[in-house]
């Protein structure tokens, strides 16, 4: 019984582990949405203080090309739509993972739990 419950533990164990690196990779993800996300707006508050005398540059490679005010707004606004839906389904993923993670910390503090039982000495009948 207690080999069993060890081979429980190692696998419960290193299913949470695989979790936490999923719940890491998912944060990191969304600390790049929320850069992303805070440039873009940094971007479309410019555009707000532009006039139509102002040209508007994008860069392509190594060069500046000249590009319509109105298309370049309509791009940043399409860009910051995309993040924004990023950034909800990457804290949908996040809620999740947060979730199995929980779940499964449960599950090995269960398993220590009736390893710590049976490991524990008979008591001694008088």
């Amino acid at each position: 019984m207690a080999a069993a419950l060890q081979e429980r533990l190692q696998t419960a164990s290193t299913e949470f582990q695989k979790i936490q690196g999923e719940l890491s990779s998912a944060v990191d993800a969304r600390q790049k949405l929320d850069a992303q996300l805070s440039e873009n707006e940094l971007v479309r508050k410019e555009f707000a203080s532009l006039t139509d005398e102002n040209t508007v540059y994008k860069l392509v490679g190594p060069v500046l090309v000249q590009q319509d005010q109105a298309e370049a707004k309509q791009n940043v606004d399409t860009r910051l739509d995309f993040i924004k839906s990023e950034i909800k389904r990457v804290e949908g993923q996040l809620k999740d993972l947060g979730e199995k993670a929980e779940k499964k910390k449960m599950e090995l503090v269960e398993i220590q739990a009736a390893l710590q039982q049976g490991a524990a000495p008979a008591p001694v009948a008088a």
